[in-house]
């Protein structure tokens, strides 16, 4: 097979070589007759040279420039063709309105477009044609009228190629459409700023009119009429700010630290201060920064940020911050610490919604206040928290409640330890501690606030030992006593109580009964014996003595202590009922055997001067709270320099510790 193959391809290369040989020996032939005429022709071609050489010269300077003229004449016709459509888009602009926003907005599309088409086929035209003058400059036709022609169009185009950014000085159509559309914006917003009349609510604009706007400023963007667009945006919202902020009364914004003593004449200005804030940031400027984000979102330059930061100082929020700095520098007391935490939950609730809406560099002042003011809520609360036991040591000096009852400090510090403790402080204060501590690179423990707590405690327990040492009368001390540990046993079942443990509770119980104990026997003991000897059986001078004593040392008691109180009602109760179980029954003993023979003596008024219901009733009206007085005024309880807590030795029958 590969011989038979081999032997073909032979074959069809003889045939090809046959047919080349064929063909040259005809193209040989051919030259040999054409040799003679060549010759001829070149002999004759230097005369033809001459005759020729000018015509030629003329025809070969317009073959080189016939590209440049081709080039220049299809941009040329386009300008002409698109001048036409430019016209008539500036005429519509011009006379038509923005009441049909889109089609206004189309046709300024279409004549932007438009110039700019004209300007480039305008450029590539003068290219072309400045060519041709040039070339032709250099030849001996400068002075042919059509070179003048040429030079003619040139200036033609050039002022056309120019027309594009004519159209958007003073006076050209862009211009003009541009302040059509600045107008309308100005429209829009004024058509639509309003507020609600019955409160400080504002009416969310229409998603037509939010739509008109994006569109508008959207067009606007990277002119300086945006810039002037966003002026007039936060001129006219200006106006909702002012109407909304009638609706609160936020004077108390203007009050200076100096005007006040202490944080009680400002408390409700504070608790007003949360709402407001609140009100303002979650509402008002919430709103302003979704409709600034809506209309201005796609604005390169995010101008709109600075939207947010102007309208915020229009609704007075460098002044609300203001306002919480300010109260954080008055003076040291315990109700401060709790108005702190109360600005603190504000202002952690507030959190994201600062950091979203204040977020820009425009709004550097207003994070930098935002931050100085919760740093300083923060310190100010540790440091309250972290003095309040040498502030109760401090109350030290006061004297106890003439009348026996609860001093102010205690009832006080109980309840606002309390309160501390409660779901609404607790968690505020311990986050609180934790942050402080953490900023002095302190580990935060979770039994820190607990124990803070207990020490203030120890040192309430501690006033009342030396309290209880300033009667002069013992029965009194007593009665002070079992009104204090009484008022620690009620502490069963609050947040306090279980801080302090059941044993505590406990032994309070133990220390009020034994309290009541040692105030009857002292105070009522001596005087029952008057009339309980068992000696007597016979009426004589020395009985009728002792039944005067009884009177009036009676008489003397209940006198001093219907000006002493029992401030539990179920302890008063059981406290009088067993001295009229100890003191009327032994009356009535003796009077029944004694009654009739003192009755008969003729000065029998001297010493009967009490039936056994009247002094029933005399017992029982006793130890009845009066007025409450502030024994221990809440305003004493106040930061002034600060003493080094004292070591005391804590008396275990008093703070059961």
């Amino acid at each position: 097979m590969a011989d038979v193959e081999y032997v073909k391809n032979l074959q069809a290369a003889r045939k090809i070589l046959r047919a080349s040989l064929e063909k040259s020996s005809a193209i040989s032939s051919k030259l040999d007759e054409i040799g003679p005429r060549l010759e001829d022709i070149r002999r004759r071609l230097p005369t033809l040279e001459a005759a020729i050489k000018p015509f030629s010269m003329q025809k070969c300077s317009y073959f080189a420039i016939r590209d440049q003229i081709n080039g220049a004449i299809g941009p040329a016709a386009a300008v002409l063709k698109v001048y036409d459509v430019v016209r008539e888009l500036e005429e519509s602009l011009l006379h038509e309105s923005c009441a049909d926003l889109a089609a206004y907005l189309s046709s300024m599309k279409m004549l932007e477009e438009a110039l700019g088409f004209l300007a480039d086929n305008c450029g590539l035209a003068i290219q072309w044609l400045e060519a041709i003058v040039e070339f032709r400059e250099d030849t001996v036709f400068s002075s042919d009228q059509s070179l003048l022609n040429v030079k003619k169009s040139l200036r033609i185009l050039h002022e056309l190629h120019e027309i594009k950014e004519r159209a958007r000085l003073e006076g050209g159509p862009l211009n003009a459409a541009f302040n059509k559309l600045k107008t309308e914006f100005r429209s829009l917003l004024m058509e639509n700023n309003v507020t609600t009349t019955t409160c400080a609510t504002l009416l969310p604009l229409t998603m037509p009119v939010i739509q008109k706007l994006q569109a508008i400023a959207g067009r606007l963007d990277g002119d300086i009429r945006l810039e002037k667009c966003i002026v007039l945006y936060i001129e006219v919202r200006s106006l909702n700010a002012q109407r909304s902020l009638q609706a609160l009364d936020l004077d108390y914004l203007e009050i200076q630290v100096t005007e006040f003593d202490d944080i009680q004449s400002i408390e409700s200005h504070i608790d007003q201060w949360c709402k407001d804030l609140d009100y303002v940031v979650t509402d008002l400027i919430e709103l302003e920064y979704k409709l600034c984000n809506d209309i201005f979102e796609n604005n390169k330059s995010g101008a709109w940020k600075h939207c947010v930061a102007r309208l915020a100082e229009e609704y007075r929020l460098i002044y609300f911050l203001q306002f919480g700095r300010n109260v954080t520098k008055m003076k040291k007391d315990p109700l401060k610490l709790l108005k702190l935490l109360d600005i603190f939950a504000l202002m952690e609730s507030l959190r994201s919604n600062f950091n979203r809406l204040f977020g820009g560099e425009a709004c550097t002042d207003i994070r930098t206040l935002t931050r100085e003011l919760v740093k300083a809520v923060v310190n100010g609360a540790y440091e309250i928290f972290q003095e309040l036991p040498c502030q109760v040591e401090m109350q030290r000096r006061f004297s106890p409640p003439s009348d026996g009852g609860i001093p102010g400090l205690v009832s006080y510090i109980t309840k606002y330890c309390d309160q501390l403790l409660g779901d609404d402080y607790r968690p505020l204060l311990a986050q609180v501690l934790k942050i402080r501590q953490s900023w002095n690179q302190d580990e935060y423990g979770d039994g820190f606030l607990s124990n803070h707590i207990i020490i203030i405690m120890k040192e309430v327990g501690v006033n009342l030992d030396a309290w209880s040492k300033a009667y002069e009368d013992v029965c009194l001390s007593y009665l002070f006593m079992m009104n204090n540990h009484c008022h620690f046993c009620q502490l069963k079942g609050t947040k306090l109580g279980d801080i302090m443990g059941d044993s505590w509770l406990d032994a309070h119980e133990q220390y009020r009964d034994n309290s009541a104990a040692l105030y009857l026997r002292e105070c009522w003991g001596k005087l029952l014996l008057l009339i309980t000897r068992k000696d007597l059986d016979s009426i004589q001078e020395s009985e009728k003595k002792q039944l005067k004593e009884f009177n009036e040392g009676f008489d003397e008691r209940y006198k001093k202590q219907s000006n002493w109180v029992i401030c539990d009602e179920n302890l008063r109760q059981k406290v009088c009922q067993i001295l009229v179980q100890a003191v009327v029954p032994a009356y009535r003993s003796y009077m029944q055997k004694y009654g009739v023979l003192v009755e008969q003596d003729a000065s029998a008024s001297k010493y009967v001067k009490h039936t056994t219901q009247s002094m029933e009733n005399m017992i029982t009206s006793m130890f009845q709270p009066k007025l409450v007085k502030k024994h221990c005024s809440t305003k004493n309880i106040r930061f002034g320099k600060l003493k080094n807590l004292v070591q005391n030795q804590f008396r275990v029958t008093l703070t059961a510790m």
